[in-house]
């Protein structure tokens, strides 16, 4: 019997079945080179094995000690500091408190300890005008809002609502009022813009209609006059009496005291006789007509005791 030979001359002669071999035979050839295959698999992890127990035993070579081990890969970890807790630094709670808190806190400590207590009332800046009048807008704004609706503002009713944030209004103006006057305050400008500001605020405060409650603004009325009075006649012992006239001083003072009812009325008197005390202090023109200077300051003094007009003064009907 004739075989087929492949035509491609490449291929190898054994991968075709020889025809002389019957199929069971050639599965049983099959199974014997299997079998072959997996007793050699296992005599070579035995020999890995052993292989390995040398290379770790006491008694192995030095050569088999010394020889280099393949490297392996690390792998780098970041270092965490997670060991303990401990408080925050003082910068950085400071960060996390709010105003009211700090405040709070601030007030806390001086209250225990005195010395602490001095040292920030002496480094702590100077407030300004504009930052007290932010913080009694603030009350002012809180007494508003504290009115109950649908009564009369001025009820009894309404006062009992109030009288907690009135009283809290009133005991800032009297803590704010001598920081801005003589010899605490030299600046006459500041303090007479201070005063000008929180008379405004006693203006807006409402009018009881039971007059034991009328107290509180009467009694702010009256200091904050004193206060005017203060500021007035430290300004007529320098310069600063001139101030008076040049800011028009006299005419809200005068609307003051018409809104206050006449309460102020000891400020309008310390005015006058600064007021006086400047127009004297001038030089004196002598015997001759007076100044047109003059003149005009008699007038205003006249307008401010209320006798302007008066025959004597050479005005009125036929002089003009």
């Amino acid at each position: 019997m004739s075989t087929v030979i492949p035509n491609n001359p490449l291929a190898a002669p054994h991968l075709f079945q020889d025809p002389r071999l019957s199929p069971a035979r050639s599965d049983g050839l099959q199974q014997h080179n299997m079998s072959g295959r997996k007793r050699k698999a296992d005599e070579e992890l035995d020999n890995d094995r052993s292989h390995d127990r040398m290379s770790t035993s006491p008694t192995a070579s030095p050569s088999m000690q010394h020889r280099a081990l393949p490297a392996q890969r690390t792998i780098k970890r970041t270092r965490t500091h997670t060991s303990a807790g401990r408080p925050l630094p003082l910068g950085r709670l400071l960060q996390t408190l709010s105003a009211d808190e700090l405040r709070n806190l601030v007030q806390n400590i001086c209250n225990e300890r005195s010395d602490i207590r001095d040292t920030i009332v002496t480094k702590a800046p100077r407030p300004s005008v504009e930052s007290t009048l932010s913080v009694l807008s603030k009350y002012e704004h809180d007494f508003r809002e504290s009115f109950p609706l649908g009564n009369r503002p001025t009820s009894d009713y309404a006062y009992n609502r109030v009288r907690q944030s009135l009283l809290q209004l009133i005991e800032a103006l009297r803590d704010y009022t001598p920081y801005y006057l003589p010899p605490q305050e030299t600046q006459t400008g500041l303090s007479l813009s201070y005063l000008d500001a929180v008379t405004n605020i006693i203006h807006r405060l409402p009018d009881w209609d039971t007059y034991q409650h009328q107290r509180h603004k009467n009694d702010a009325y009256d200091e904050i006059g004193r206060a005017w009075a203060l500021v007035i006649r430290e300004a007529a012992k320098t310069a600063g009496g001139f101030r008076l006239q040049l800011g028009n001083w006299d005419q809200k003072l005068m609307e003051h005291n018409n809104k206050s009812g006449g309460r102020i009325t000891e400020a309008v008197n310390e005015l006058q006789g600064a007021m006086g005390y400047t127009q004297t202090g001038a030089a004196d023109p002598g015997p001759s007509q007076p100044s047109a200077m003059d003149q005009r300051a008699a007038i205003r003094q006249q307008l401010l005791s209320g006798t302007y007009g008066a025959p004597e003064l050479g005005v009125g009907p036929g002089h003009w």
